[in-house]
């Protein structure tokens, strides 16, 4: 069988246009710089109203003085202004809602601290009722309540009424008092002393002479005991 052949005819057309080669221009950054050419920064919609705010003022300063101002730079000054108005919007929110200003606020309740540790020395030999009187007359009657709570421990301690230690709890105490009367009183200021004291209580000259008269009654009891 003879072979076929390819019927098939291919013409191949040679393109003998001139190539011109062309150049960049050498000053291309020049020419395509401005704002319209600036892709990091988001403008328009995607951008929220301080940051549009931050933009313009930018420009301003580039226009008027020719300061450029890099991208990160820009973002960097948008974060600090973010963090200043978080505080500032602290700031008014304390003062709103305890009439107080920030600092004062923080001030307070670092000298609620009592300036005495109970863990390093025996608490019969701590003078509780200076503590007590230089507390009230700073007006701090919720340091004083601890320090009301703690003579009251003092005194039970000394009449061998409890066996005194850091570690015990107000359980711990309840259990030794034997007296009934006694066991209620001591139930009462321990109530008293957690909730102001532990609780963060913000307590007022009117609040503070309420509770006071339970820590009289527990001492006019235990002093009836002998």
């Amino acid at each position: 069988m003879a072979a076929q052949k390819d019927s098939l005819n291919i013409t191949i057309q040679i393109d003998s246009s001139k190539v011109i080669l062309q150049d960049f221009s050498e000053n291309l950054s020049q020419k395509y710089n401005g704002k319209e050419f600036e892709y990091n920064t988001l403008e328009g919609e995607t951008q929220n109203l301080l940051a549009r705010a931050i933009d313009w003022l930018f420009n301003g300063l580039k226009d008027i003085f020719g300061i450029d101002i890099s991208p990160e730079f820009a973002k960097l000054i948008e974060n600090i202004i973010y963090i200043l108005l978080i505080i500032v919007a602290i700031y008014f929110v304390i003062r709103v809602l305890t009439g107080k200003d920030a600092v004062s606020f923080f001030k307070n309740k670092n000298n609620l601290v009592a300036p005495i540790h109970i863990t390093e020395e025996h608490i019969e030999n701590i003078d509780l009722n200076e503590l007590i009187t230089n507390a009230l007359s700073e007006k701090n009657y919720r340091l004083a309540i601890r320090y009301m709570y703690l003579k009251a421990l003092q005194d039970l301690s000394i009449k061998n009424i409890i066996q005194y230690h850091f570690e015990k709890t107000n359980t711990d105490y309840y259990k030794e008092i034997t007296d009934s009367s006694l066991k209620t009183n001591f139930n009462r200021i321990s109530y008293l002393y957690d909730y102001i004291w532990y609780g963060e209580f913000d307590l007022d000259e009117e609040g503070y002479q309420n509770a006071k008269k339970s820590f009289d009654q527990l001492h006019t009891k235990m002093n009836s005991l002998g």
